[in-house]
């Protein structure tokens, strides 16, 4: 019994500090590939969304790009409790 828990407590140790991350191409163009880059993110806790924009105008805003080359994005899971979802646009 005492194995038991001892195994118990490490799986539940390590179910807490584990995580997933996933990069996914969503679009690309044939312009070429440009210098600049910009990035949008949003965050998640509990399944609640706080008004964050993860959007590719927002990205492509914050890089200052005007024509898009490849789109981006990045989803962070840990235990489905914390989660981010951030869009990486690249271009000129």
């Amino acid at each position: 019994m005492k194995k038991f828990k001892s195994l118990a407590a490490a799986f539940i140790g390590a179910a807490l500090l584990s995580s997933c991350t996933m990069t996914m191409p969503v679009a690309t163009t044939s312009n070429p590939t440009g210098s600049k880059v910009g990035t949008s993110k949003a965050t998640m806790i509990i399944g609640l969304s706080f008004g964050q924009d993860a959007s590719i105008s927002k990205a492509a805003k914050a890089g200052g790009i005007k024509t898009i080359s490849t789109v981006d994005q990045k989803h962070t899971n840990v235990l489905g409790i914390y989660q981010t979802f951030e869009t990486i646009v690249s271009g000129e």
